[in-house]
């Protein structure tokens, strides 16, 4: 067939999403294809897609639009494939091929038909696929940190979300499959782990019978890895074995990630999460006292159909009364497909921006506060990347996860992907500043 063209992959979307393209990447990578990060140098782009909400759709459109009108042969994976895979190939004529969310492993397979003239559609319609330590990855972080899939899918069916119409229900890997890529990506000098799944706090419940986090977590601890951060902890999951684990597994970070996604319970009921309004001080309390040297992050929704001004100032005293480290604000966005697309009482986007950003100025002194009272300290910091003018280090303390949460910047000199002792001597809302810390004499 002679040479193999190049091919590039524009990578869009969440971390769930970015292990995808780290997949393909490596098993095209071990097909003996050229990989190359600029799309201009290509024959080939992989754009690997988001669907989650209106505004990622728009930045996926975006993306495809501009390069068909570069003339490049567009393969069209992920979300947006899952869900529009016949208007996508009816409206690109550059599009050579789509690829669903349970079918990137057959992307060197895809990509093979469609050099032999092809037009391609490969998208299972229940996905079933997840990877696994023998696939290969090519890993486009930083390389102190990784991102590790637990499970794939979800079995909750919240009225506003289509993840599960998208990727399935869930599947967890063995505890033993887990553990071996961890030990891999140990070898490979990463720092930091990140633990993702749809719902990470359920599980193993599909391959176990009940939920194995508990397990998991411990067995973790025996791989030498500094952090192991856990992201979307619902906050039933967090049982005393849970919360036990985190308190003796010394190289788990006390960063919990909760997804309320709302504070009144007509709210979350409306929404399909009636289990959690019964719930969240509760348990959040319970947290506080376990873990009193937790970081909590959370994530809300303004604007659900029906919100009216009393449910929104409850919200606004919860986050007052539980002061979370950290809070993302979105506002609703109806998906067609999904039960709330079509709730009566539906709200004005006007309103709910105007909600989205009172619930940030709430949050903002909060954040301030935690920020401010690091100043002063010396706090382990995983040193990432160097700004390129000015030689300043950037990196993230423990309290701060990639891509959502602060940064620190660092004056000194020390290895990029090592984590330093630093000492912190100012802040803002969001990131915090210093120095690398003197060895003491």
């Amino acid at each position: 067939m002679g040479n193999k063209p190049t091919i590039a992959i524009s990578h869009l979307g969440c971390e769930k999403n970015r292990i995808d393209t780290e997949h393909m990447l490596g098993l095209l990578v071990q097909a003996g294809y050229q990989v190359d990060s600029n799309e201009e140098l290509a024959e080939y782009v992989i754009v690997n897609t988001c669907s989650f909400i209106e505004a990622a759709r728009a930045e996926s459109v975006r993306t495809l639009v501009e390069l068909a009108e570069a003339n490049k042969k567009i393969v069209i994976t992920g979300c947006m494939a899952q869900h529009f895979q016949e208007q996508l190939l009816d409206e690109l004529p550059e599009a050579v091929a789509v690829v669903g969310t349970g079918d990137y492993h057959q992307i060197v397979d895809v990509v093979q038909r469609v050099e032999g003239g092809e037009r391609v559609t490969q998208v299972s319609e229940l996905p079933t696929y997840i990877a696994d330590e023998t696939t290969p990855r090519y890993r486009t972080t930083s390389e102190g940190v990784a991102y590790l899939r637990v499970a794939e899918g979800c079995d909750y069916r919240c009225a506003f979300c289509i993840i599960p119409h998208l990727r399935g229900n869930q599947r967890s890997r063995s505890i033993e499959s887990i553990v071996a890529e961890a030990h891999q990506l140990a070898s490979e000098g990463v720092q930091e782990l990140i633990l993702i799944s749809q719902i990470t706090t359920n599980y193993g419940l599909d391959i176990y019978g009940k939920p194995k986090l508990a397990e998991l977590l411990r067995e973790l601890g025996k791989v030498n890895i500094p952090w192991i951060r856990m992201h979307y902890a619902y906050p039933t999951g967090l049982t005393p074995a849970v919360i036990e684990a985190i308190q003796e597994t010394p190289n788990v970070l006390p960063y919990l990630d909760l997804p309320l996604q709302h504070s009144h319970p007509e709210i979350l009921r409306a929404m399909n999460r009636p289990w959690q309004g019964q719930v969240n001080d509760q348990i959040i309390e319970r947290i506080k006292a376990d873990l009193p040297d937790a970081v909590l992050r959370t994530t809300f929704i303004v604007g659900f159909p029906g919100e009216t001004e009393e449910h929104f100032a409850h919200l606004l005293q919860f986050v007052q009364r539980h002061e979370f480290d950290h809070v993302g604000v979105f506002t609703f966005s109806p998906e067609e497909g999904t039960p709330a697309f079509t709730l009566p009482n539906q709200l004005p986007q006007e309103v709910m921006d105007i909600r989205r950003d009172a619930l940030m100025e709430v949050q903002q002194p909060i954040s301030l506060r935690k920020n401010q009272a690091c100043v002063g300290k010396i706090v382990d910091v995983l040193i990432e990347q160097e700004h390129p003018e000015t030689g300043e280090l950037i990196g993230r303390s423990a309290r701060f996860s990639p891509e959502v949460d602060g940064l620190v910047y660092v004056q000194g000199d020390v290895p990029l992907g090592s984590i330093a002792s630093v000492e912190i001597t100012s802040t803002d809302i969001y990131d915090l500043y210093g120095h690398v810390a003197k060895p003491e004499a």
